[in-house]
């Protein structure tokens, strides 16, 4: 039968056991995510892409425009501006550009984009759009990780530290 001092060790424990998963957890998360971000774990902004002067003459003669890449990442949330300064209207996917002017597009959904365009020799611009990593999504991995970590721990610390109080088996076999 347990006494009501080996049931308060072993709340002790496994309270103690629950605070070093925690702090344990919570330390490597953060130093993943510290060492994992990259551009994508950002607020999101306004980024522009500018079609400089020429490009539709280059993109005729099969020529790509260095200043353009084939593939763009973005964050959910950011808002694409198409600054056209080519004298040729252009067009990005839903976007129409006329020559000397600008054109957005909101970047509302995580996802992988593949729009056709006017100013690619390829005629096609990749959009890449990252959810991007908040703080709700970091406490969320501490919360989902820490219960399966502080179960593993308060295995292990019965194996490495065993409580010590009474033994109905062993009582019996003495008793015998």
């Amino acid at each position: 039968m347990k006494t009501k001092g080996s049931k308060r060790t072993t709340l002790m424990r496994i309270a103690v056991v629950f605070l070093v998963s925690l702090i344990l957890v919570g330390a490597i998360n953060e130093g993943a995510y510290l060492l994992l971000k990259d551009e994508s774990d950002r607020a999101p902004q306004a980024v522009e892409l500018l079609i400089p002067a020429g490009t539709a003459e280059r993109v005729a003669a099969g020529e790509g425009v260095p200043a353009i890449p084939d593939e763009l990442t973005f964050v959910v949330g950011d808002v694409l501006l198409v600054v056209n300064q080519d004298t040729v209207d252009h067009q990005l996917g839903p976007i129409w550009v006329p020559a000397g002017s600008t054109g957005s597009l909101v970047l509302d959904q995580a996802d992988k984009f593949s729009y056709r365009c006017s100013f690619q020799p390829s005629r096609y611009l990749g959009l890449n759009v990252r959810a991007g990593t908040t703080a709700w999504s970091r406490v969320q991995a501490l919360l989902l990780a820490t219960p399966p970590t502080a179960v593993l721990l308060f295995i292990y610390s019965l194996l490495i530290f065993p409580m010590h109080g009474s033994n109905p088996k062993k009582d019996q076999l003495v008793g015998v």
